[in-house]
């Protein structure tokens, strides 16, 4: 995934694996992401160290995220995490490969 434009999204961040959930909306999320790693604001999310993106869904229209939200706000815990596990069995921080530089499996031959 680019970063060419800002990524429009529903999106859960935690601490740890299996640790506190936060499930938030933005219309930014590569901006989003980098301000609960850097606790930009004070609140739930700095206070429980929650920086780990786990979880995002893209979407074309803001309406449409916020309603996702909403929905995944209803969400029992449990179902919140077979949401992650199911696509993120790991718990990685799926955030990390945006600031990685790419790895090249074939490099430039000398002939």
């Amino acid at each position: 995934m680019g970063r060419e434009r800002p990524l429009i999204a529903a999106y859960i961040v935690t601490n740890k694996p299996f640790g506190t959930l936060y499930t938030g909306v933005t219309s930014n999320l590569y901006q989003r992401v980098h301000q609960h790693r850097t606790g930009a604001f004070p609140g739930f999310t700095k206070e429980h160290g929650l920086k780990r993106l786990v979880w995002f869904e893209p979407f074309e229209l803001m309406t449409s995220a916020i309603r996702r939200e909403k929905s995944l706000k209803r969400y029992l815990r449990a179902w919140k995490i077979n949401l992650i596990e199911r696509e993120n069995p790991d718990w990685d921080d799926l955030s990390l490969e945006w600031d990685r530089a790419p790895v090249w499996k074939h490099g430039p031959t000398d002939e």
